[in-house]
C-alpha cells in the first residue's frame, strides 16, 4: 500500500526501485520558496547499503512486506547458517557472511530474530547479550591485583574472549554479542 511521505516514520520498510530498504532518518526540510522536501537516508535489506534520497512533499512510498518473526539457530552446514522459525516451524538458511561474526557466540537453540521479505529471510537479530560458562582459561597469576588485567579463556560455544584475571574454569559469564566484550560474571 502507497502512503504519502508525510506519513513515514524512522524504522519504517519502504520500497525504492523494488526493493526493502528501511528507513533510518527522515527529516522535514521547507526552504524559502517552493515545496516542502523530505531527506531521507534509507538502508537496503539487502544489500545493507545507504541510500541518501529527497523526497517532495506530497510524493508516496510503497510499504514493504517485511515481517519479523521468533526463531532459533538450528544448526551450520559449511558455509550456511540454519533457523528455525518457531511460528511455522520451517527451516530457513542463510550465508554466513550475511549473520556475521556474531554467530560465533550462538550454540544450538539460542533464540534470534528472523526478518523475512517477501517469505525469504534477508537477516537475523542475535540476542544482544548471551550468558555461556567458560571451558579453558589459564590461572590466575600470583601478584595480579591490577584492577583491568584480562586474559584470554575459551567460551562453551569454542568462542575465544578477554575476561579479567579473577575469571576461572566453569564459572559462568555474559557476553555482548555484537562486540564480543566480557560484561560480568554470573553466580551459577
Amino acid at each position: 500500500m502507497a502512503l504519502p511521505i508525510e506519513k513515514h516514520k524512522k524504522g519504517g520498510k519502504v520500497l525504492v526501485n523494488d526493493e526493502p530498504y528501511e528507513i533510518v532518518q527522515i527529516d522535514f526540510v521547507k526552504p524559502g520558496k517552493g515545496q516542502a522536501l523530505y531527506k531521507t537516508k534509507l538502508r537496503s535489506l539487502l544489500r545493507g547499503g545507504i541510500l541518501d534520497r529527497t523526497f517532495r512533499s506530497g510524493d508516496s512510498l510503497e510499504e514493504a512486506d517485511v515481517h519479523r518473526s521468533d526463531g532459533s539457530y538450528s544448526y551450520r552446514d559449511g558455509d550456511s547458517f540454519y533457523f528455525l522459525d518457531n511460528d511455522s516451524f520451517e527451516q530457513y538458511g542463510l550465508e554466513a557472511s550475511v549473520c556475521g561474526d556474531q554467530m560465533r557466540f550462538l550454540m544450538e537453540g539460542t533464540g534470534v530474530q528472523l526478518l523475512f521479505y517477501n517469505g525469504q529471510l534477508l537477516s537475523i537479530t542475535p540476542p544482544q547479550q548471551i550468558v555461556q560458562e567458560i571451558t579453558y582459561t589459564e590461572p590466575a597469576a600470583k601478584g595480579d591485583t591490577a584492577t583491568n588485567v584480562t586474559k584470554a579463556a575459551t567460551l562453551e560455544c569454542g568462542a575465544d574472549v578477554q575476561v579479567p584475571a579473577f575469571i576461572k574454569v566453569g564459572d559462568k559469564v555474559k557476553i555482548d554479542v555484537e562486540t564480543g566484550n566480557y560484561l560480568e560474571r554470573v553466580a551459577s
